[in-house]
């Protein structure tokens, strides 16, 4: 589901952004192309030290919207610049293998947001 085009702009810094919606208005809150960790199993692992309203979010209402791009990457139709439109469900994780996996690589995380892929797809 994630594309040789989704890791290479992963391979470029850019800004992520991570939408939830739990009882209120949609909540939008942002990190970094580089703390994208996706696995083999169409999931994206992200390190996580606030992102408390999404957290909250995500115990209602477990969906959530990734955006990601990067202008290095060339896009549709020689285009300069490519994003990819992630949606899936969404839970954190505090213990288990990847939680550990990811506080090892990003000392700062106190949890991780674990999304399931359900659909990826290239916007540019």
């Amino acid at each position: 589901m994630l594309t040789e085009k989704f890791y290479e702009v992963l391979k470029h810094e850019g800004v992520v952004s991570i939408t939830s919606w739990g009882v209120d208005e949609p909540h939008v809150t942002n990190t970094w192309n580089s703390y994208l960790v996706p696995t083999d199993d169409n999931r994206i692992l992200i390190p996580a030290a606030g992102l408390r309203s999404t957290q909250a979010d995500v115990e209602v209402n477990n969906r959530v919207k990734v955006t990601l791009g990067s202008k290095e990457v060339m896009g549709f139709n020689d285009y300069q610049g490519t994003g990819f439109l992630i949606e899936g469900t969404a839970k954190f994780l505090s213990e288990g293998p990847d939680f550990d996996m990811m506080t090892e690589k990003y000392p700062f995380a106190n949890r991780v947001l674990e999304v399931t892929v359900t659909s990826a797809k290239q916007l540019l």
